[in-house]
């Protein structure tokens, strides 16, 4: 009857254990030296070989050699490998989870072995025990008979009471590196006869993250009923899902502004059977990856994946800025959101790639398109100023109220050069700074009416807001320098004052203005109450 792989080639002895060298070492050295604990917990993600180890450990306490142990032909070592060996005692605990069967087990350790020389209880999934079965089984655990030894394995080892937890020596299970992986399939490959390119051994590596198994089952995927040389493309089609890789380019595409390449790249990706709503789930999954890289140095257990699917993703969140990351989840969550309800999710999908691709063309293309602005004169600027005041003189001394025309101001007699700066959209650059800051900082949003952009120089820009909005914008000045740096590409320094000082400071100013003005026209003083 056929094998599969991982099965046939689960390691008999320690040395052909991959990537767990730390763990190995360690345990071969209790063995030799008589010093093996009475409970274990191997903790580590599917695939790593915790399961394997636990039963070479109850080998190697059971092996009738001398020397290194296990030795994997004496006659306990090939029982313990036909399962026929009746002092280890495997249990799943996601079915067998409750309390009577922890009893049962509880009362089976007070017999002594039949064969070996230690009775071995291995409890698998051990994180799937009730409440109940842990209390049953603490005591025990804390103090078995001298003949008994436990081994709990568990992906999940936060889910354990900490009462379980303090009763065993821990070991945690890495994820095995993709040479290691790659080296231990094809000497496999080798032993099988199969044909496969390196690149299409290198591809079932990397989507294999750092789990033994799972390359193995992919590997057995790709060989089996293949009498011709298994290359890259059968790979691809016998995987059957999306890989970091596919949404590594996905997103090389965006970050290059290239939506035409994108949209190729999701036609064949559906073309290939795969679903669009999962698609945009693993893909804001991938920009969620993105953002982890930037803050955690080390988040392989957080991520989930290998070293080197995470070297790949943080090289690429090195080129991208946190706002566009940001950006991208809350655009991709908004769009899966919307995906539940369609009958067209490809549609949402790509319409995602092309907003995502294209942010930031809009403005830059219409100033390219703009026809460029007509060179203001001296009366224009003037004109321009005037438009824009807003303040009222106080009645002159005759009585007469009338609406004050604004001095011109050194700039306007230099011939208007600022006064082309100032025709810049004030507003429309506030407003792409709000819009970065509140996916940043959703606070940002409860300011944005309090605060307005008034002057923007070659060094400096200017803000007016209320007390409130005020404190708020010096207290995230460095943010929002750097927001003003992106949209306007030079680096200013920000000055906030509060709208009443402005206000106040505008109408004096303008008053003494008014005046002057009034003396050169009318010919003698005037004073303005």
């Amino acid at each position: 009857m056929y094998q599969v792989l991982y099965r046939a080639y689960r390691p008999e002895i320690f040395e052909e254990v991959l990537g767990q060298e730390h763990i190995v070492k360690i345990l071969k050295n209790q063995i030799q030296l008589g010093t093996v604990n009475h409970a274990y917990l191997f903790c580590g993600t599917r695939g790593t070989g915790k399961t394997t180890v636990a039963r070479l450990l109850a080998k190697g306490v059971n092996c009738l050699e001398s020397g290194d142990r296990p030795c994997g032909h004496c006659a306990n070592c090939l029982s313990i490998k036909e399962g026929s060996f009746l002092d280890i005692v495997e249990i799943d605990a996601a079915s067998n989870n409750g309390v009577d069967n922890i009893r049962e087990l509880r009362d089976s350790v007070k017999y002594p072995p039949a064969v070996g020389a230690r009775r071995v209880f291995i409890i698998d999934e051990v994180h799937m025990l009730s409440t109940g079965a842990f209390n049953a089984l603490l005591k025990t655990l804390e103090e078995p008979p001298a003949h008994v030894m436990f081994i709990l394995a568990t992906t999940e080892p936060q889910k354990l009471p900490a009462t379980i937890l303090s009763r065993c020596m821990r070991m945690d299970f890495r994820r095995v590196g993709e040479d290691k992986i790659f080296d231990g399939m094809a000497e496999i490959c080798r032993k099988q006869n199969a044909s496969i390119t390196e690149d299409a051994l290198k591809l079932i590596a990397i989507h294999a993250d750092g789990s033994v198994r799972d390359g193995l089952t992919l590997l057995d995927q790709c060989i089996s009923g293949r009498s011709s040389q298994v290359t890259r493309d059968d790979v691809l089609e016998s995987l059957g899902a999306v890989g970091e890789d596919t949404y590594i380019k996905l997103t090389e595409t965006v970050a290059t502004r290239n939506p035409a390449e994108g949209l190729l790249l999701i036609d064949q990706i559906l073309a290939g059977g795969k679903d669009a709503r999962e698609v945009l789930k693993g893909w804001m999954a991938h920009y969620r990856n993105l953002m982890m890289t930037k803050f955690i140095k080390n988040p392989e257990d957080l991520l989930n994946m290998s070293t080197e699917n995470i070297d790949r993703i943080r090289e690429q969140s090195g080129r991208l800025d946190l706002p566009e990351i940001n950006n991208a989840i809350l655009e991709l969550s908004g769009i899966i959101a919307e995906s539940k309800w369609s009958g067209q999710p490809r549609i949402l999908l790509e319409m995602a790639l092309i907003k995502l691709a294209t942010k930031g063309w809009e403005s830059q293309t219409m100033q390219q398109i703009r026809p460029a602005a007509k060179p203001q004169t001296k009366d224009d600027a003037v004109a321009k100023v005037q438009k824009n005041a807003d303040w009222d003189a106080k009645p002159l001394r005759t009585g007469a109220a009338k609406k004050a025309i604004p001095p011109q101001n050194d700039s306007a007699k230099n011939g208007g050069d600022d006064f082309q700066h100032v025709s810049t959209d004030l507003d429309e650059i506030w407003a792409k700074v709000f819009e970065d800051g509140e996916a940043l900082k959703g606070s940002f949003n409860v300011v944005r009416k309090g605060a307005t952009l008034d002057k923007l120089t070659d060094n400096d820009f200017f803000v007016s807001a209320s007390i409130t909005a005020k404190s708020y914008l010096e207290n995230n000045v460095k943010l929002l320098e750097d927001l003003m740096e992106k949209h306007t590409g030079k680096r200013r320094k920000m000055t906030c004052v509060s709208r009443e000082s402005t206000s106040a400071a505008k109408k004096e100013s303008n008053t003494e203005e008014l005046a002057s003005k009034l003396e050169s026209v009318l010919g003698f003083h005037v004073d303005i109450e």
